[in-house]
C-alpha cells in the first residue's frame, strides 16, 4: 500500500520564527518599562509627601520636600522619570530616585526632637509607595508585555 505524500509549506513556520526572534526584548523596551515604574513610584511618593504648614509671616513656604522628588523642577513624575538614567547591573535595571532635600530621611524614618526627649514618627512616604508599586507592578508589566507581543506578531 502506497502512502500519500503531502506537502508542507515552510512560510508559516518561517513567519513564526521571525516573530519569536522579535520577542527578544530590546533594551529600549526594558528601559521604558523601568522608567514607567519609576514614574509611577514618583507619582505615588509625591502624593504621599505632605507639605509643611508654616505660620503666616514666617517667611517659609511648604512643599520643599515634595518638590525635591523631581529635583525641584515643575514637571510631571512621568516626564521626570523619563529623563532619569537607567543602569544595568547583571540582570537588573536600576533607576535611582533620590530626594536631595537634607531632611528627607528624617521625615521618612523619624527623628528625635531638638531637645532629644521625644521621637517624631516617620511618615514612610517612600517605603509605603514602594510597597504599593510592588503590588501593581506585575499588572503594569503584564499589560506592557501584552502590547509588545501584539506588535511583534502583527
Amino acid at each position: 500500500m502506497m502512502g500519500r505524500m503531502g506537502s508542507f509549506h515552510m512560510d508559516g513556520l518561517e513567519r513564526f520564527r521571525e516573530q519569536l526572534n522579535r520577542l527578544q526584548p530590546p533594551e529600549a523596551f526594558v528601559e521604558s518599562c523601568a522608567k514607567e515604574l519609576a514614574g509611577r513610584l514618583l507619582r505615588l511618593v509625591k502624593e504621599r509627601t505632605q507639605a509643611g504648614d508654616y505660620p503666616e509671616g514666617s517667611g517659609k513656604k511648604g512643599g520643599t520636600l515634595r518638590r525635591g522628588w523631581t529635583g525641584g523642577k515643575k514637571v510631571s513624575a512621568k516626564k521626570y522619570a523619563n529623563a532619569l538614567e537607567v543602569r544595568k547591573s547583571g540582570g537588573a535595571y536600576i533607576i535611582e530616585i533620590v530626594n536631595p532635600v537634607e531632611y528627607a530621611s528624617y521625615v521618612e524614618h523619624g527623628h528625635r526632637t531638638v531637645n532629644h526627649k521625644d521621637w517624631v514618627k516617620g511618615k514612610f512616604m517612600m517605603t509605603i509607595s514602594e510597597q504599593e508599586l510592588e503590588r501593581i507592578a506585575p499588572r503594569v508589566l503584564e499589560n506592557r508585555i501584552m502590547k509588545y507581543w501584539e506588535e511583534c506578531v502583527k
